[in-house]
């Protein structure tokens, strides 16, 4: 039996007993005693443990979980828009279109020095750090909250996500996706691919959304010609594209140098730029800010034109256009396209009274200008101003080209060997009947009967004078004689589209009812100066896609598709136009040219194509009411009784032509023309003795034995018959003065008969003379179809003429 006392029991109805001082509780564990005060507020190292371990597993699961429903989403709709870049021949910017002021471009080419000056400013440690800098976001938001500004803790992966991917509201959502989308996008993507994305979103102010915008904006050069300094300003426009715009802002340009030394101070610490570099720079003023290129002036006419250029011929597609990015090389030369304008603007806009002439209001003007030897589209006029008529003059298809057709209706005569109705072969010199409203000979679908301009007969003439005064009755007997399907199978193969409205197979199609564009006909007119061979105008040297990849780009192929002798007998045919008859206004050019003028139905629209050996250049001015947008006569616009091709188009033609070949080598033709064009073709043979009879028109007298000289004193004309010719009195083309002919006789009185071009002064009969100086034609005896009048001075004008 032990001798410790044994632990009294309590008995029935007793208190219990509390245990012995230091004896263990009930069951082996001993209590503890309770915290009272504030101790009971303080956590036990066991609960922060678990809250810890909670938190960690927590937070593991929510990392895990964001990581995995948060996507790489596609880029937003901003992110991906881009201006297509339209650049002069040379390289220099012509224009960019669409509302985002943006053009990707590889990091590469981005000058170094601006892509360290970027990095300086905005995250020195991109290339050694992840995706996300903690403490850089804590410490932004330190800064935040104790009011010392905002700043931004995110790296440059984070900010080319939220300009890329996202939107640019501040909200806790976009934050959360933010950082899970950088880390994401760090494992997926290179820096040097982050890097390019960043330079190419972010905004620069001016509109301008990436580096090459940028430089384009406030320097005027591209992104890889950045410099140091440059690039430092552009990197401190990222701060505060607005504020920090010292054209703009002046006010604040202290704190924008603060800010560029900021950044050239760290990329000198960085190592990336020396220091003996750094204390040389200059802080660079960018350029005055300038108006959005847009599509104002010239540059909404010339884009548009290339955008048709590049899809009717399935280079891109509208859809690709629409999307952007495009880098597209013209063949536009800036030089020869300022001088275009100028010489528009000299000639005629300058010309109009818009307040006190209403049909001023009307003019409306287009041009194109093509070097024959590359095919290549050196200049355009499209309009005054693309905002204010954007209807393209140059590219329009609905003003008939009047005249300036006849050369395809000669050249289709030569080149098919073609004779007329008595069988006499087409040469420059075959003689023709001029009379007014003669009936067309040998045509089957009905009865056709021209007027020549004016209703002037001007009775036997060459074909060389008629093509000089625009004779319509010759040239609606010559299409015939050649047949109108030749006739329009030329002047499609020469290049006219095949869809030209109203190119039919009429009699008229000679008269130039045809409807095409003065780039139409200068593609035309392009195959003649290149002696009979075609090959598609180009417009487009090159094309790239957001600085990298080059789009393909047709090679220009030509091929023979008339004979030499046809486009080079209709060239020497041409030169005499300008030469002796309407187009004389050319000549200002100082070059060798060759030209013709036409006039549209009712005087709607007058126009000048010509060429010299270097260049071919066609011109219009059409009338259009700018309310109703219907086509309507110019009589009277300029001051001017009537608006011909002789008139403003001949003469910006001159202009432009002389600025565009400045200090280019003088070339005279390279012609071969047709066997016999030399010679002398009429209707029936010559009697073989006695004057000619004047009753009979068909009876002419000898051509002339050598080459005349313009017929002045008493000599004869380069292209008419000799003195003593049909219907009494005069020469063909020139006239002698004071000589006889049958009728004819010596004095100096202007009026009455004369010849067909010029006149005999003082002859008394004559069969289509003019002598007054009204424009296209006289009061007595009027002149032809694109013809002006003269003095009987060899066929020289006085006045302008069509």
């Amino acid at each position: 039996m032990s001798d410790q006392p044994q632990p009294q029991q309590p008995t029935e109805g007793s208190a219990p007993q509390p245990p012995p001082e230091g004896a263990p509780p009930e069951g082996g564990k001993k209590n503890r005693p309770k915290r009272t005060g504030w101790r009971r507020l303080i956590p036990t190292w066991r609960i922060t443990l678990a809250t810890c371990v909670t938190g960690l597993l927590l937070l593991g699961g929510l990392f895990f979980l964001g990581y995995s429903l948060v996507k790489i989403p596609p880029a937003n709709a901003l992110a991906t828009k881009q201006s297509n870049v339209y650049l002069y021949a040379d390289g220099s910017q012509l224009a960019r279109d669409g509302e985002v002021n943006r053009e990707n471009v590889p990091l590469s080419a981005i000058s170094k020095d601006a892509r360290n000056a970027v990095l300086a400013a905005e995250d020195r440690e991109f290339y050694n750090q992840s995706a996300i800098d903690p403490k850089a976001m804590v410490r932004a938001a330190w800064k935040t909250a104790t009011g010392e500004g905002k700043q931004s803790g995110s790296t440059i992966t984070q900010q080319y996500v939220k300009n890329y991917y996202l939107a640019q509201e501040q909200t806790v959502t976009r934050k959360v996706k933010e950082f899970f989308i950088s880390i994401k996008l760090d494992q997926e993507k290179s820096k040097d691919q982050i890097l390019e994305g960043y330079l190419n979103t972010s905004f620069f102010g001016r509109n301008a959304y990436g580096m090459q915008a940028a430089a384009q904006a406030y320097y005027g050069i591209d992104a890889k010609d950045l410099d140091a300094a440059q690039g430092a300003y552009l990197a401190s426009l990222l701060n505060a594209p607005s504020e920090y715009d010292v054209i703009a802002n002046p006010q604040n340009r202290g704190a924008a140098e603060a800010r560029w030394n900021y950044v050239l101070d760290g990329m000198v610490k960085k190592g990336w730029l020396a220091e003996p570099e750094r204390a040389g720079l200059k802080f660079p003023v960018p350029r005055e800010a300038t108006l959005s290129t847009g599509m104002s002036g010239q540059r909404g006419y010339l884009v548009e034109a290339v955008k048709q250029y590049l899809t009717e011929r399935e280079i891109l597609t509208p859809e690709q256009l629409e999307t952007g990015g495009y880098r597209i090389t013209t063949t536009l030369q800036k030089p020869k396209q300022d001088a275009f304008v100028k010489a528009v603007d000299d000639q005629l806009m300058s010309e109009l009274d818009k307040k006190d002439r209403k049909v001023d209001n009307y003019v409306r003007a287009g041009g194109a200008s093509i070097d024959p030897k590359t095919g290549e589209v050196v200049a355009m006029y499209g309009g005054i101003d693309y905002v204010q008529q954007y209807t393209n003059g140059a590219t329009r298809r609905d003003y008939q080209v009047g005249s300036t057709f006849k050369p395809f209706v000669f050249t289709s005569a030569v080149d098919h060997k073609a004779s007329t109705q008595g069988g006499r072969t087409i040469t420059p010199n075959t003689v023709y009947d001029g009379s007014s409203e003669r009936p067309v000979e040998g045509w089957s679908g009905g009865s056709y009967a021209p007027e020549n301009q004016d209703e002037v007969d001007y009775g036997d003439l060459s074909v060389r004078e008629a093509t000089d005064k625009s004779v319509n009755s010759v040239y609606a007997q010559m299409a015939v004689d050649v047949g109108p399907d030749k006739v329009v199978g030329t002047a499609e193969s020469i290049g006219l589209p095949k869809d030209t409205p109203s190119l039919d197979a009429v009699p008229a199609v000679a008269l130039g009812v045809a409807t095409a564009s003065p780039l139409d006909m200068a593609q035309a007119y392009t195959t003649l100066a290149d002696h009979g061979r075609y090959g598609a105008y180009t417009l487009v040297k090159k094309i790239t896609k957001e600085g990298a990849e080059e789009i393909p780009v047709p090679e220009r192929k030509t091929s023979r598709v008339i004979s030499r002798e046809a486009a080079d007998t209709t060239t020497s045919v041409l030169q005499s136009v300008v030469d002796n008859g309407s187009g004389v206004a050319a000549q200002a050019a100082g070059r060798p040219a060759a030209g013709k003028t036409g006039t549209a139905e009712q005087d709607k629209a007058a126009w000048f194509a010509g060429f010299t050996p270097e260049l071919v250049t066609v011109v219009a001015v059409m009338g259009q009411n700018p309310e109703t947008a219907a086509q309507e006569p110019l009589y009277g616009a300029m001051g001017l009784a009537r608006v011909s091709g002789s008139g403003p188009p001949a003469e910006i033609w001159a202009q432009y032509t002389k600025a565009a070949l400045k200090g280019v080598e003088v070339k005279e033709f390279d012609l071969q023309v047709q066997d016999g064009a030399e010679d002398w073709v009429y209707p029936s043979t010559p009697p073989s003795s006695g004057d000619p009879d004047p009753e009979n028109s068909s009876d002419v007298a000898e051509p002339p034995s050598e080459e005349p000289d313009n017929g002045t004193g008493g000599t004869e004309t380069p292209t008419g018959p000799s003195t003593g010719t049909t219907d009494g009195g005069g020469t063909a083309d020139g006239g002698v003065t004071g000589g006889t002919a049958d009728g004819g006789t010596t004095g100096e009185t202007t009026g009455g008969g004369g010849t067909a071009d010029g006149g005999v002064t003082g002859g008394e009969t004559g069969t289509g003379g003019t002598t007054g100086e009204t424009p296209s034609g006289g009061a007595d005896g009027g002149g032809g179809t694109d013809a002006g009048t003269t003095t009987g001075t060899g066929g020289l004008p006085t006045t302008r003429r069509q």
